[in-house]
């Protein structure tokens, strides 16, 4: 859902603006350089000592390590420290260099990009504006509007591709619900709140709702020749962002708001929305609205009926890709559109994906998953519950560390893949886990893009720090549990059991 009111120009592509990280001190600096020393020193002592630790899984290691500690403590851009990384793994030889460059065109890229297009020719067409308006005008109350709008913010989850092209898109809708609710103070910086948190708890609907998923199950693929397709990803995901973005909206609600704040009443009108978007809100679709409409209804039952009509869905989003930008269908040209893709976000992808397949078919995985959860491993099957919850806290409490959650993905993944089945957990089970549980970074404003854009809105009030340490000390836990419940009671329900 988006409006095409005039917002500011830094807000249009939070892709290219990286959250800021926090200044370290000179002294911490010195200590991370001294672990960095440290661990690639252990690194070359073990791999003549370890015979486990066969030269290429050390190199993989080394290279990772390196990568990692540029991620957490410098400035650098993500997508660089990436794509040297993969170069790296490259030139030593751990990758040869067509499998470094087939990643590039590799399906889940192709996938993302004609995702973005469709995306951006929904949104050319004002369809989600008005269907924006029409869920928000329903609201009543204070709870209501609350509630309508995380509705709409999961929906978007299977129209947009990243929580970062999603903030992008709503956060207009955010800056017309400011101005028409000025008068409430309280309410705005809840909503302010409420976009981000629902953008990145709803991501789990969608096998496109981050890149995090796609790298998920094409490590998976690698490892184990078995991933996830759109449908059983949806079928599994999509009652988790349901049940934790409405139990988020009521904690922000409780957080942010007084009773009398909940209590009063609450009339937005299309007329207050129309006077902040130059896009109709009312009266019957447009020749475009329908379009968009039928092609997203049929991108995504083509999406999920994959094993009947054999359709690789990539190649499904590319013929979506080219009907949104045709000259008589579509409604947003093919130039254009792609100039709305996040280019360094695919090349990301594409870096990651070549590092998690070094991790894995150099054995590097394996050792680190033996070495780091060696103490566990030794109680066998026996430990497969805690083994679970370890994961989750893990998964939960990254986004500290990592900020990008494609390369949480990327670390974990390839780790908690090769340790599962020492435990008798699904190595499938343990990744989708630890997936559901990453979608939690909220404690500061540099945790996640979407955070990030939110936090600062020129000329409208949103929150602090402290709001968002005190969203975080309540959500982290009560997402952690969440997806406990559903590892252990819901997801077996609809075919992925925990444990083998």
């Amino acid at each position: 859902m988006t409006f095409h009111a005039t917002v500011p120009p830094s807000s249009v592509a939070p892709q290219q603006r990286p959250p800021r990280r926090r200044t370290i001190p000179t002294p911490g600096r010195i200590i991370a350089v001294g672990m960095l020393a440290g661990t690639v020193g252990l690194l070359v002592y073990l791999t003549r000592t370890d015979p486990d630790l066969t030269p290429p899984a050390a190199v993989t290691m080394i290279v990772f390590a390196v990568a990692v500690w540029l991620w957490v403590f410098t400035r650098i851009d993500d997508t660089y420290v990436a794509l040297g990384a993969a170069a790296a793994l490259t030139v030593v030889g751990v990758l040869d260099a067509e499998a470094l460059f087939a990643t590039l065109g590799d399906d889940v890229v192709w996938l993302l990009l004609s995702a973005f297009v469709i995306a951006s020719g929904v949104a050319s067409s004002g369809l989600a504006t008005r269907g924006a308006a029409f869920l928000i005008t329903g609201a009543h109350s204070p709870r209501a509007l609350v509630h309508l709008v995380t509705a709409a913010l999961i929906v978007t989850a299977f129209a947009v591709p990243s929580t970062s092209g999603r903030a992008a898109l709503v956060l207009p809708v955010f800056v017309a619900l400011a101005t028409v609710l000025a008068d409430r103070p309280r309410l705005v910086r809840a909503l302010a709140l409420l976009f981000p948190t629902v953008i990145l708890l709803s991501a789990v609907a969608s096998l496109l709702g981050a890149g995090a998923h796609l790298i998920t199950s094409q490590i998976l693929v690698t490892a184990t020749g078995t991933g996830f397709d759109f449908a059983t990803w949806m079928i599994l995901g999509l009652p988790l962002a349901i049940v934790s973005s409405h139990a988020a909206a009521e904690l922000v609600l409780l957080l942010s708001t007084s009773a009398d704040d909940r209590r009063g009443r609450l009339t937005v009108t299309a007329a207050d929305i129309g006077a902040q978007t130059d896009t109709p809100v009312s009266g019957p679709l447009s020749v475009a609205e329908s379009r968009a409409a039928l092609l997203l209804v049929v991108v995504m039952v083509l999406w999920c009926t994959e094993p009947v009509h054999g359709i690789h869905p990539a190649v499904v989003a590319l013929l979506g890709a080219l009907v949104a930008t045709s000259p008589r269908y579509g409604s947003v040209r093919l130039a254009p559109a792609l100039k709305t893709v996040p280019w360094p976000l695919l090349l990301f992808m594409a870096a990651t994906l070549s590092i998690g397949t070094a991790l894995t078919t150099s054995g590097a995985a394996d050792w680190l998953a033996s070495t780091v959860f060696g103490p566990l491993t030794s109680r066998g099957e026996g430990a497969g519950p805690l083994f679970v919850i370890v994961v989750v806290v893990i998964s939960t409490a990254a986004h500290l560390v990592i900020q990008s959650r494609s390369a949480r993905s990327a670390v974990f993944v390839p780790v908690v893949v090769a340790l599962a089945p020492s435990f008798g957990v699904d190595p499938l089970a343990a990744a989708f886990v630890s997936t559901a549980a990453a979608g939690f970074c909220h404690t500061l404003p540099s945790s996640a893009k979407p955070v990030t854009l939110f936090a600062d809105v020129p000329g409208t009030p949103t929150y602090s720090t402290s709001d968002l340490l005190r969203l975080a000390a309540w959500l982290g836990p009560l997402l952690a549990a969440l997806v406990l419940l559903f590892a252990w009671f819901v997801w077996p329900l609809l075919g992925l059991s925990l444990f083998v």
